[in-house]
C-alpha cells in the first residue's frame, strides 16, 4: 500500500467538478476499499450533525486505500459535502452497504443510466464486461453540459448510446427512448440493468417488459440508517415489503411498485426546502468551493 501522508480514516484526497453542481471526491478509507464490490454504497456524514447520505461507490483502489463517490448538490447535506476541501476529514463514512450486483455471464447486457447516476453505472458495467458479457451502455442527461463519465463508460463498453432531453448530444429524448430504439432495431438483449431517477427507471422497465427481457434496477429510496433498522428505505416489490439498504439496492425492476416509490421520495420535500432555505439565508452557497 502507498502511504498517504496526513490522511486519517476519511480524508478527502482528491476532488473534481464534473458538471454544474456535480462533484467527484476520493475518500481515504482502506477498510471500505478492501471490501467494496460493484453495486454497493457508503453512508457519508459530513459533520457531527449532518444527515447520513447514501452514495454509490463509483471506484476504489484496494492497494492505496481510497474509494470514489460522485454526488449532485441538491440539498443541504450534499451542498456541505461539496464544500469539503482536499485534505479535510469527513465526520464518518460507513460501508460498504448493500448486496453487490449479481455478476454473471448473461450474454448481451444493456446498462442504462441517467443524470448523476451515470457514475454509479460505471463499476457495474465494468464488472459485467470483465465477466465476459457484451456490454451496451445507454447514458443520458438533460443537456450535453450535464453529461458525465462518457469517456469512462465508453472505455469499458462494446457500444455506447447517448441521449439528451434537449437533443444537444446524441439521441433527442430520454434514455428509455434510446433503449426502445435498440430493441426496435433488433438487438437481442439478455439483461437490462438500470440506475437513475425513478421516472426514468420506471419507463425503462416498461420498455424491457414489452420486449420480454429481464430488468434489474438499482433503487434510490430515502435511507437513514443504512443497515435495515429504521425501515425508511422500504420499497414494495411484487407486493412484498423489501428493505433497499439491506436486501438491495437492486431489485427485479418489473416487480417494483414505482408509484409508491415516487410518493415516498416526496414525503419530506417541504422539510427539505425549509432546511435549504435556512441554509442559504445563513450564507451557504450552492455549486461552489469555499475558496
Amino acid at each position: 500500500m502507498i502511504k498517504i501522508y496526513g490522511a486519517t480514516r476519511y480524508t478527502v484526497l482528491r476532488k473534481r467538478i464534473l458538471a454544474p453542481k456535480i462533484k467527484e471526491i476520493d475518500i481515504y478509507s482502506p477498510r471500505i476499499a478492501r471490501a467494496a464490490r460493484a453495486g454497493q454504497f457508503v453512508m457519508v456524514m459530513v459533520d457531527r450533525v449532518s444527515e447520513r447520505i447514501p452514495l454509490t461507490i463509483v471506484d476504489w483502489d484496494r492497494e492505496d486505500g481510497w474509494i470514489r463517490v460522485v454526488f449532485q448538490e441538491v440539498g443541504v447535506s450534499t451542498i456541505k459535502l461539496g464544500l469539503v476541501d482536499i485534505g479535510e476529514d469527513l465526520y464518518h463514512v460507513s460501508g460498504p452497504h448493500g448486496v453487490p450486483t449479481h455478476i454473471s455471464r448473461f450474454g448481451t447486457v444493456a446498462v442504462v443510466g441517467g443524470g448523476v447516476a451515470v457514475a454509479a453505472l460505471y463499476p457495474v458495467a465494468r464488472a459485467f464486461k470483465e465477466a465476459g458479457n457484451r456490454v451496451v451502455a445507454i447514458i443520458g442527461a438533460r443537456s450535453s453540459n450535464l453529461l458525465i463519465y462518457e469517456d469512462k463508460v465508453r472505455s469499458i463498453c462494446d457500444e455506447l448510446y447517448i441521449s439528451t432531453d434537449d437533443g444537444s448530444r446524441g439521441i433527442r429524448g430520454y434514455v428509455s427512448s434510446a433503449l426502445e430504439k435498440i430493441f426496435s432495431e433488433g438487438l437481442k438483449l439478455d439483461l437490462v440493468w438500470i440506475v437513475g431517477p425513478v421516472a426514468m427507471m420506471k419507463m425503462c422497465s416498461s420498455v424491457a417488459r414489452r420486449y420480454g427481457v429481464r430488468a434489474v434496477a438499482s433503487l434510490n429510496p430515502i435511507m437513514v440508517c443504512g443497515i435495515g433498522m429504521c425501515g425508511a428505505c422500504r420499497v414494495r416489490v411484487y407486493g412484498k415489503t423489501r428493505f433497499a439498504c439491506l436486501e438491495g439496492p437492486e431489485f427485479d425492476a418489473l416487480g417494483v411498485d414505482w408509484n409508491e416509490l415516487e410518493l415516498r421520495l416526496q414525503m419530506y420535500r417541504d422539510e427539505e426546502n425549509i432546511s435549504l432555505r435556512r441554509f442559504l439565508e445563513s450564507g451557504g452557497c450552492i455549486g461552489q468551493d469555499k475558496t
